[in-house]
């Protein structure tokens, strides 16, 4: 179900007044393009690559701030074992000359920042079929690529602007418009007053206590309790409830540190709805909660080998979880994993 999944905030009915953009993820043939609440947008190949992958990303805003990388990598590639790849470029099977002057090169790694040198290789590679290695299996397929990025060029409003990718103009580049404010959750409390021995003890008992009595399928014994402070009267209760072949579903609750011991359940709401769901409330999947950060993590999986799914994280402001990072990577393609999927929001 993850193979190509469309997140997309649509604003029709909303009020004027807000200043995030709306999330957006889309498939164009073998491009991928996700776009965030920034308006940063990044677009990459997907599907049969076999570790070959090239990597667009662009900022909203004047500045076009933007980079182009070139790599390989992915579980199947022994790279130590892999001769350099610039030299074994092709293009539509022909040796691949890389126009400009400003590029990165490493073993198996090219990369330009240079909006020159990246708009002059977009140019000399946008009508070809596919980037291949000599002796390789290995292929960036440049179908939908175009597409993909007249999308990004429309989206970021750069169409008919000197900055455009594709839909080229001669606005110049102070006509395009800057990216949408970045919302702040503030950290409440990053270093709560530590359990006490009889605190840890009795919330451990309490948390124990409501893992026996609830309705869940997993069997008792790989059922866990976790508890941490989250403020100095507040802690976070987590508890593991149902499980499939690489998907755990959690519970949890804020709970006061203090008898009689009250209990408030956890739900996590996005600030949008996907396209994909009819509800704004997420489950807890592959809960965690890292005290360093003092964030809260989901990881919904697409399969076992963590490639595809769903990233959130969460941060406690006071009174409850909110967002302040949602990634998503719809095709499983043994690429990535989940703390290096695109963004679709992000927060301060």
């Amino acid at each position: 179900m993850y193979h190509r999944l469309f997140f997309l905030l649509l604003l029709v009915g909303l009020p004027s007044t807000l200043t995030w953009a709306a999330p957006v993820q889309q498939e164009f043939s073998d491009w991928q393009v996700t776009c965030n609440n920034q308006n940063f947008c990044t677009a990459r190949n997907v599907g049969l690559h076999h570790g070959l992958v090239m990597t667009l990303t662009r900022s909203a805003g004047a500045h076009n701030d933007s980079t182009l990388r070139i790599e390989l990598g992915g579980p199947e590639n022994v790279l130590p074992k892999i001769a350099p790849i610039a030299p074994r470029l092709l293009l539509d099977g022909a040796p691949l000359k890389l126009p400009g002057e400003h590029w990165q090169i490493t073993p198996w790694h090219l990369s330009s920042t240079d909006s020159v040198t990246i708009n002059a290789f977009l140019q000399h590679i946008q009508d070809a079929q596919a980037l291949t290695l000599v002796r390789g299996t290995q292929s960036i397929s440049l179908q939908g690529l175009k597409a993909a990025l007249l999308f990004v060029d429309d989206r970021q409003k750069r169409v008919g602007s000197e900055t455009a990718w594709i839909g080229k103009g001669d606005d110049p580049p102070l006509s395009v418009p800057p990216a949408p404010a970045l919302k702040t959750v503030v950290k409440v409390n990053p270093t709560p007053t530590p359990f006490s021995r009889e605190e840890f003890n009795a919330l451990l008992d309490y948390g124990t206590m409501r893992m026996n009595n609830s309705q869940c399928s997993l069997d008792p014994l790989r059922r866990e309790v976790w508890v941490t402070p989250l403020t100095d009267d507040k802690a976070l209760l987590m508890q593991s409830c149902e499980s499939g072949a690489y998907n755990t579903i959690y519970r949890a609750w804020l709970v006061t540190r203090q008898k009689p011991f009250v209990a408030q359940a956890v739900r996590l709401r996005l600030p949008f709805q996907p396209a994909d769901s009819d509800e704004r409330e997420i489950e807890l999947v592959n809960l965690t909660f890292d005290e360093k950060t003092r964030e809260l993590t989901t990881v919904d999986k697409g399969r076992g080998q963590g490639d595809c799914g769903v990233q959130t994280r969460w941060r406690y402001d006071g009174q409850r979880f909110r967002l302040v990072r949602y990634a998503g990577q719809p095709t499983c393609d043994n690429w990535q994993g989940p703390d290096a999927w695109p963004t679709l929001w992000i927060t301060r």
